[in-house]
């Protein structure tokens, strides 16, 4: 059975967190949920690493109001994926589930685009064999799809409970129209809708007026720093951006006051 959304007249917040100090961020500026990820700007995101999660975890310590959502991603690139790795992650999701995740952040297709039930059905599975109320947000495999408001319907039957998506566009302030479609359908069948993909605080208001149930971004900036030789030159790493996070965040509050 599809699950019901559990934001109804507000509109939720979510940071895409690489460390305990974004956790901490978001929790400071008011965030729902944090997904917790790793080399997000290299790649997208992959799967974090059990040490992470659990130091993440301890961060925010026991009874804290904001959700750890960990992806489940076991490499870059696009989503179609053979049996090995489909085992990989669901290993991965019940691991990060018993840990003490409040959810897992997946995605499959086949060959030709479509949804891969099996996959998906197997990953959602992992998870409530976890814990029965753990949360599956399907990641943007879904803006790769010829038709994502049907996918909706897939995804419903498969217990999904919600969609992170940017309507199809390379940022979601541009798939307005695709993401009020999204909503209107998500809320027929329970599942929430959650934008996000190149979201900027200008963004928020927006997104909140097309009827989506959650905002997603990274707030993230690079700090510089050389590896030298071995460890990657001189790109740096990601922090998530407190000023960035909390202009999200108060952006989402004026919106939700109009």
């Amino acid at each position: 059975m599809p699950h019901e959304p559990s934001v109804a007249s507000s509109v939720a917040l979510e940071l895409a967190v690489q460390d305990p100090a974004g956790a901490l961020v978001a929790a400071g500026v008011g965030a729902l949920r944090v997904e917790l990820c790793a080399a997000l700007g290299a790649t997208g995101g992959i799967t974090p690493s059990a040490g992470l999660l659990e130091a993440t975890l301890d961060a925010l310590g026991p009874g804290s109001a904001v959700g750890v959502h960990v992806l489940v991603r076991p490499r870059p690139g696009g989503f179609v994926y053979d049996s090995v790795e489909a085992t990989v992650q669901a290993r991965d999701v019940r691991a990060a589930v018993a840990a003490g995740a409040a959810g897992v952040v997946v995605g499959a297709l086949l060959p030709s685009g479509a949804v891969d039930v099996a996959t998906v059905r197997l990953l959602v599975d992992a998870a409530r064999a976890a814990r029965s109320d753990a949360e599956v947000t399907f990641h943007r495999a879904i803006d790769t799809v010829a038709d994502p408001v049907a996918v909706l319907d897939v995804l419903a039957g498969l217990g999904v409970t919600r969609v992170l998506t940017s309507g199809g566009a390379p940022r979601a302030v541009d798939g307005l129209d695709r993401l009020a479609a999204l909503a209107s359908r998500g809320r027929e069948l329970g599942v929430q809708v959650m934008a996000g993909g190149g979201v900027r605080p200008d963004d928020v208001g927006a997104l909140v007026a097309v009827g989506v149930h959650a905002v997603h971004l990274s707030a993230k900036r690079t700090v510089t720093d050389d590896g030298g030789p071995g460890g990657g030159g001189d790109g740096g790493y990601e922090v998530t951006d407190e000023p960035v996070a909390r202009a999200a965040a108060e952006a989402l509050a004026l919106a939700l006051t109009r």
